[in-house]
């Protein structure tokens, strides 16, 4: 059983984790009651995130999978979460004004924006694709941005990162991106080399898709200056 194959890694991971750990399940609709109970056998449930895929062909006989969830947990009641680093920096389409200065909004020359709380439902990002630097051939490749907002939201510069199913090495670069430290484990040899070929990247190419100058961007938003 799923869940069996769950509980079997899951309880080895917990001697590694620190009282102010964070921990992040990814799975679909199929998983999704195996993970909250496995999980919640050992860690605090705190939330359920989903966020869009996309990308994928349509289904002909079925409502097409284009979403997946995170389960989020932690160790106990005392962990990390810096709300103001992961806020989504969206355009204000009709901005309002109190006595004549913008309010809850900022006036730049780009545009009108307004900083938003982020929410457990995330339709901002893109699953890499042929075109983007970070694309591999990996089957279920995270994007780098979906791990920028998690690592960001539970970590702190020089904080440690595990990720006990690396593939690709998403996470392990994002984590050098930002200035973490991880630990990346993968059984397979070729996910290996990609991950490591991609780590090598990340010591002179720091950028994130859809992450620029400190701040999430609402999809398809972000202008330079003229």
């Amino acid at each position: 059983m799923y869940e069996e194959w769950l509980d079997s890694w899951l309880r080895l991971c917990i001697p590694l984790l620190k009282e102010t750990a964070s921990v992040y399940i990814c799975g679909d609709w199929r998983s999704a009651s195996a993970i909250q109970r496995a999980g919640s056998k050992y860690f605090k449930l705190r939330n359920r995130i989903t966020w869009e895929r996309e990308k994928g062909r349509g289904a002909k006989a079925n409502w097409k999978n284009a979403a997946e969830d995170i389960w989020f947990f932690t160790v106990s009641d005392k962990y990390t979460f810096n709300l103001d680093v992961v806020k989504q920096r969206r355009r204000v389409v009709a901005p309002y004004r109190e006595n004549g200065r913008p309010k809850d909004w900022d006036e730049t020359e780009t545009g009108n924006y307004r900083d938003t709380h982020p929410s457990n439902l995330w339709t901002d990002i893109t699953v890499p694709f042929w075109s983007m630097p970070e694309n591999t051939d990996h089957p279920t490749q995270k994007p780098e941005k979906l791990l920028a907002k998690i690592i960001l939201a539970s970590t702190n510069p020089g904080d440690l990162v595990l990720d006990p199913f690396a593939g690709s090495g998403t996470t392990a670069v994002v984590a050098k991106k930002l200035g973490r430290n991880f630990v990346a484990i993968e059984s397979d040899e070729n996910y290996c080399l990609l991950a490591a070929k991609r780590l090598k990247l990340a010591e002179t190419d720091r950028s994130i898709q859809g992450f620029s100058e400190g701040v999430f961007w609402e999809r398809n938003s972000f202008n330079k200056p003229r």
